[in-house]
């Protein structure tokens, strides 16, 4: 288990993530998939949360399935409600320098052509969820890496709401993934179907994904997976 001692405050002219970053893409390179408990610098975490606290209540929209024409609110898949991160607030910047450094990082390693990333605040009020599904299709998706950060404090095993990671379509087990204060997750959009649990207390996250497309932030408003 990475300890926060090992990753120093988030610095865009100093990055300390170098560590974690290179964890993840090997992760990425031998299973797909990579969890990485209390390793977000822990000012980052700290920020972000606040940042998703302290938007107004109307910026949260209640999350969709589907893409662009395609998209609608269920509640029985999903219900949950989100905010987009265009980076027009310091610490959403600061979210952004470090995934950029991850797409850098995967890019150059594992050869992906990721192009841009995308991704929103997410509160799940208390037995809210999201039922299984895949982030991407293969073939019919531009996703193709998927991110998960969060922002809960002293959450324990009872409060529930895990992540649920499947290593395929016929797995029935999964790896549950307790959504713990600056725990990372990163996998393969296309390789691992995936569900959030519902919890017995309100549950904050981010969730992101690269492209393989370039994206323009006007985009993002209208596609909210």
């Amino acid at each position: 288990m990475n300890q926060l001692s090992n990753f120093p405050t988030y610095s865009r002219h100093n990055d300390s993530t170098e560590f974690l970053r290179q964890s993840i893409v090997k992760d990425i390179e031998e299973k797909g998939y990579s969890v990485n408990p209390f390793s977000l610098p822990l000012e980052l975490a700290d920020s972000l949360l606040t940042r998703a606290l302290n938007l107004p209540k109307e910026i949260y929209q209640p999350a969709g399935v589907g893409r662009q024409s395609g998209l609608e609110v269920n509640h029985f898949v999903r219900n949950d409600n989100i905010a987009w991160i265009a980076g027009e607030h310091e610490i959403e910047g600061a979210w952004l320098a470090f995934t950029d450094a991850l797409m850098q990082d995967l890019n150059r390693s594992l050869y992906l052509g990721l192009r841009s990333f995308e991704s929103h605040f997410a509160i799940y009020p208390e037995k809210h969820f999201y039922k299984r599904h895949l982030d991407a299709f293969k073939g019919a998706s531009n996703r193709k890496v998927s991110i998960v950060a969060y922002l809960n404090h002293q959450w324990d095993t009872s409060d529930g709401g895990e992540l649920v990671l499947y290593n395929n379509c016929d797995d029935v087990c999964g790896l549950k993934i307790q959504p713990t204060f600056a725990t990372l997750v990163v996998f393969l959009s296309e390789e691992f179907p995936h569900e959030v649990l519902p919890a017995t207390r309100e549950r904050i996250s981010i969730a992101g994904w690269y492209s393989v497309v370039d994206k323009k932030i006007s985009t993002l408003f209208v596609d909210h997976h």
